[in-house]
């Protein structure tokens, strides 16, 4: 399997409340047959309804039991642009999870859930660079990283 990620998708309660929250930051979707894509970079982001997304993994429950063991992330390039995409998603209707603060590691980081509970970390890590296109690129982690499998 190669190391990438093409999809992903939120399982979501209400489709048009989903795709209006996502507008409301900015994101541009396009609905087809009841889903809804966003071109992110190189992956896509897709929201679709909840229980056909369990039913399509072959799940039984598609109940939502609390955290769901996932966060995503969105970097950023300064820490005046962390606290405003957490300001715009509590304006769209988002809940701010852990206000903006100095990160116990050093970067400048706050979470936001959306209404569905999807929990968004914001960052500013100048050790993470970003690229012009907004493509994320890790550091070297030395010999840590690669006694974690890196390379």
């Amino acid at each position: 399997m190669e190391q990438r990620i093409s999809l992903v998708t939120l399982g979501v309660a209400d489709l048009a409340r989903a795709k209006s929250f996502y507008a409301a930051l900015g994101w541009r979707g396009t609905e087809v047959e009841e889903t809804v894509f966003h071109q992110a970079g190189g992956l896509a982001l897709v929201l679709w309804d909840r229980r056909k997304l369990a039913a399509d993994c072959g799940l039984a429950d598609a109940a939502p039991a609390g955290f769901g063991g996932i966060a995503l992330a969105h970097n950023v390039r300064s820490d005046a642009e962390v606290d405003a995409v957490l300001a715009a998603a509590a304006a769209a209707g988002g809940t701010v999870t852990r206000p903006a603060a100095v990160h116990p590691i050093g970067f400048y980081s706050g979470v936001f859930t959306d209404p569905d509970g999807h929990a968004w970390e914001i960052a500013h890590n100048p050790g993470f660079t970003l690229t012009e296109d907004g493509a994320l690129v890790l550091p070297d982690f030395g010999e840590a990283g690669r006694a974690a499998g890196g390379a």
